[in-house]
């Protein structure tokens, strides 16, 4: 025999309900079962909400019950043929008109007790199960109605009564033989002796089924609800969650107290006695598996799964008076105990001087008062501190049998969470070593479960949660590039990436579950307007574990904000170059703090797009080797001009060809007045680990003096023409020595210079072409033959492909 459950998420609309009959009856093909409904959805709710307006005299409560009716009404209709309703709607009519009676006596009272309560809402297991058992009957399968509580005896424990096994099992075998057909059973409800209706608490439907399946000695129990089974974390932090196949009962349990709601300790109670295994199980997904829970738990894996709960306060109760004395924790549990407060974990220090208590918040100061009041001579004598609370914290508790065979589960634990940066308040783990349970801030809660998930349950792949500043060219061409190469990475590198944040100067947009990367929205109107402290909190409050925010603009203000990011636990990868090039002190200050966090600060598209020269010159340097001078054409688009120049075209002429073939900033200027050469530069000697700063570079800027301040940029180009000849004349003198010129960077000797050079055939510099960039390393290694980096050093797409190989690395660390 099996029994099967269906819960009320399972039967909450007319279409969910089809697909319940639908699989009862397959269920039913060749085996004996037995059905537990709960309340159709949200009925069980809006019956309690009906009763606290009529206990507030309030009159809403009648719509409210009117449209619950008409619900009902409704539902019947659409399930049973016409012929056979007017029993069903009699039945429903008069369920009602009880209802209607019993909030009319709360309103009239304003009184609405435990008693109350739960006659008040088996009204809705009532009607259900019975509407449904007639609906199955015009499916032509035969079955019999059981209220529940005609056979399930209870204490008077109203909201969560108390079962009396013994006589329960036997009512219930006895009205088994007695019938013939399927039972269909009212889930939820109980009675006392006496005849009055109890409930059975949390998961009552569920505990209904349990019981029934342990005293028809069931072959299984299926609970069906809207979730695949249990899953590895709670899939609405967890986004990669996913189907555990198989549990131990003890392993479901633990899940179960600190947070899985799939399942509850009561409900396997029953089952586990006579170890009836319990199967959890989809009503959208029928054919799914799901999950099984026995005595047995699945060998392959470490970690079954990953709860939490939430809402928690931690109480430290600490003194010098503590140690040694005998009776301590007594005392401090004895007095919660008393007074009903639940203690949900137990840390406490080897030197017996401090007990770390974790109880929900909304018992916190309660909880405290009590300890207090406990320990009231002690703290006057100055042997016990006041009790102090530790307020928004979280419980996070990996659970596994196998943990016990297989050391290095804790360690896997802390590490996951300490590589994210996420502080542990307190610790417990039983001598079972079935759960190890630690306290965290709650808003650290998202990001410690992703960061274990990953730990444990997809250790070979890691996703990184990508927030963009800047949708510009380079930024929508790092989007199209993850995009086209998203599949590879997943398949070849287990790693997967998620833009949740996407900003330009205007507005911003973002995605809890990330963009789709073939129709990543540009932020307008529709969206946020842009404000970047916002941008960030947004990207604080989700909490995603491996964030990185991705800076492609050459934005001051994005850059000023990079310490902030940090602090926050989110790495950056950058191609903006204003945070490396500003104060030395700045620079050194998110170096260190990027060290100290151990949060990637990435950003070698600073110099040369995508070129490997800041990563080539760090390892030299942690190598042991010493910088003695660099050399480099630092910018493309310079390059570009220069080498346009040489083929006799006019250098305005040139210059506006750059910018419309984007080598250039939108206005020119920025490339010609060398700062941007000047930054690279420096940037190049503080990684020669060189004390730079900006006074020690010398720029020559190729901006002539009456075109600096032009407002326009047309204006400018056209006042450009005027300077050709000075172009053209430096030209021709470099012709003239056979050399070429270039616009190059030089550091030697703890200072810079910028400028505009002439080189002969001798210097590597001599043969570029184009926008392509090359440094020269001279050092205490090369030093007679300096090492060479040439590449395109300017464009869209190199400087975005760079972007993209940082994010690439990122993804590599720590794994």
């Amino acid at each position: 025999m099996k029994i099967l459950k269906f819960g009320g998420s399972s039967i909450g609309d007319l279409e969910r309900i089809k697909r319940v009959l639908a699989i009862i009856k397959e269920e039913k093909q060749g085996q004996e079962i037995a059905v537990v409904f709960s309340a159709f959805g949200g009925v069980t709710e809006d019956l309690l909400k009906c009763a606290e307006l009529a206990k507030s005299n309030d009159a809403a409560y009648q719509p409210l019950l009117l449209s619950m009716e008409k619900r009902h009404m409704q539902l019947v209709k659409q399930l049973i043929p016409v012929q056979k309703q007017s029993t069903v709607l009699t039945y429903v009519k008069i369920r009602f008109n009880e209802l209607e009676d019993l909030y009319h006596g709360i309103f009239l009272i304003k009184e609405f007790s435990a008693r109350t309560s739960d006659y008040v809402v088996s009204f809705g297991e009532r009607i259900s199960a019975f509407i449904l058992a007639e609906a199955l009957k015009a499916l032509d399968l035969e079955t019999v109605f059981l209220d529940a509580r005609e056979v399930i005896r209870t204490n008077d424990g109203f909201g969560n009564a108390k079962v009396n096994f013994p006589t329960t099992n036997q009512l219930i075998y006895d009205f088994y033989s007695q019938n013939s057909g399927m039972m269909v059973v009212t889930g939820f409800v109980s009675s006392t002796d006496k005849g009055e209706t109890t409930t059975l608490g949390r998961s009552g439907s569920d505990y209904t089924a349990a019981i029934f399946a342990a005293a028809l000695k069931a072959d299984s129990l299926e609970i069906w609800t809207d979730v695949p089974g249990v899953m590895t974390a709670d899939p609405k932090l967890v986004y990669s969650a996913i189907t555990i196949p198989q549990l131990s009962y003890n392993e479901a349990m633990e899940l179960s107290h600190f947070g899985a709601k799939v399942v509850f300790p009561a409900t396997m109670q029953p089952a586990m006695r006579r170890k009836i295994p319990i199967y959890i199980k989809s009503t959208f997904d029928p054919q799914n598996k799901g999950t099984l829970i026995c005595e047995t738990s699945e060998t392959s894996k470490l970690i079954k799964g990953i709860s939490s709960l939430s809402q928690i306060s931690l109480l430290n109760i600490q003194g010098s008076g503590l140690v040694e004395v005998v009776g301590v924790s007594s005392r401090v549990f004895g007095s919660l105990a008393r007074s009903g407060v639940n203690v949900i974990l137990i840390s406490q220090a080897s030197s017996e001087h401090s007990i770390c208590v974790a109880i929900k918040t909304e018992d916190a100061n309660v909880a405290k008062e009590i300890i207090e009041k406990e320990f009231h001579y002690e703290i006057i004598a100055g042997e016990m501190d006041n009790v102090v609370i530790m307020p928004n914290m979280a419980v996070i508790a990996v659970v596994g049998e196998n943990m016990k065979h297989h050391p290095g589960a804790s360690g896997r634990l802390f590490q996951a969470l300490g590589r994210n940066n996420i502080n542990v308040s307190a610790i417990a783990q039983g001598s079972s070593e079935l759960n190890i349970s630690a306290v965290i801030r709650q808003s650290d809660l998202q990001k410690a479960l992703n960061a274990l998930h990953e730990a444990f349950f997809l250790s070979d792949s890691k996703v990184l949660h990508v927030f963009l500043v800047g949708v510009g060219l380079i930024g929508k061409t790092l989007i199209k590039m993850i995009h086209q190469q998203l599949s590879k990475l997943q398949a070849d590198s287990m790693l997967d990436i998620k833009i949740h944040g996407l900003a330009n100067s205007r507005y911003m947009a973002f995605d809890e579950d990330g963009f789709e990367l073939d129709q990543v929205p540009v932020p307008s109107e529709k969206d946020l307007p842009m404000n970047l402290q916002v941008f960030l909190n947004t990207m604080n409050s989700m909490n995603f574990s491996n964030s990185v925010m991705v800076d492609c603009t050459a934005s001051q203000e994005v850059a000023d904000c990079y310490q902030r990011v940090l602090e926050s636990k989110v790495a950056i990868v950058t191609p903006n170059k204003k945070a490396n090039s500003g104060s030395l002190e700045k620079y050194k200050e998110l170096k260190k703090l990027s060290g100290q966090r151990n949060i990637k600060f990435l950003y070698e598209t600073n110099v040369a797009a995508g070129l490997p020269v800041l990563s080539t010159l760090q390892d030299l340097i942690l190598s042991g080797d010493r910088v003695i001078k660099i050399e480099g054409v630092l910018s493309g688009s310079m390059n570009y001009i220069f080498s346009e120049l040489s083929k006799g075209i006019p250098f305005s002429e040139v210059v506006a060809q750059a910018r419309e073939k984007g080598y250039t900033e939108p206005d020119p200027r920025d490339d010609l007045s060398g700062m941007d050469v000047a930054r690279k530069i420096l940037i190049l000697g503080r990684e020669a680990e060189q004390e730079l700063h900006f006074e020690d570079v010398s720029v020559q800027s190729m901006v002539p003096e009456d075109c600096a301040h032009l407002k326009d940029v047309g204006e400018f180009l056209e006042k450009l023409k005027a300077h050709d000849g000075h172009f053209k004349g430096l030209l021709e003198e470099a012709n003239k020595k056979k050399e070429k010129l270039r616009f190059m960077a030089v550091l030697e000797n703890g200072k810079a210079t910028v400028g505009l050079k002439s080189v002969n055939s001798k210097h590597p510099f001599y043969a570029l072409e184009g926008s392509d960039n090359m440094i020269l390393f001279t050092t205490e290694r090369y030093h007679e033959f300096p090492m060479i980096i040439r590449g395109p050093g300017a464009g869209a797409d190199v400087t975005a492909a760079g972007v993209f190989a940082d994010i690439i690395r990122l993804g590599n660390y720590s794994r």
